[in-house]
């Protein structure tokens, strides 16, 4: 299997939202924010988190699938809120690879 990345995204600001925890406004610098891929944390360049998924992926008010470079949306990571402005969350997917003869 290889790690296809699909993009990053920078964390703005943040919003602690109670009973929810803390929303990440960023900002999409390159690819695509798609809900259903991997998330590496980075922070000062530094792997701090691996394999977090997304709870919710919003743009403005609405849920949706996924964010394209240069819009900004708020990001609710599952189980995790240790996020500071900043931070840097890297996209990606697993792809099986089929084996060829």
């Amino acid at each position: 299997e290889t790690e296809n990345s699909l993009g990053r995204v920078v964390v703005r600001t943040t919003f602690k939202i109670s009973r929810i925890g803390t929303v990440a406004g960023c900002f999409v610098s390159s690819g695509n924010a798609i809900k259903n891929a991997k998330i590496r944390l980075i922070r000062d360049n530094i792997v701090l988190k691996d394999n977090l998924s997304i709870e919710s992926l919003k743009h403005f008010k609405d849920d949706v699938r996924e964010v394209r470079a240069g819009l900004e949306c708020g990001i609710k990571i599952a189980g995790f809120d240790d996020i500071k402005v900043d931070d840097v969350f890297d996209f990606y997917e697993i792809v099986k690879i089929a084996r060829t003869l």
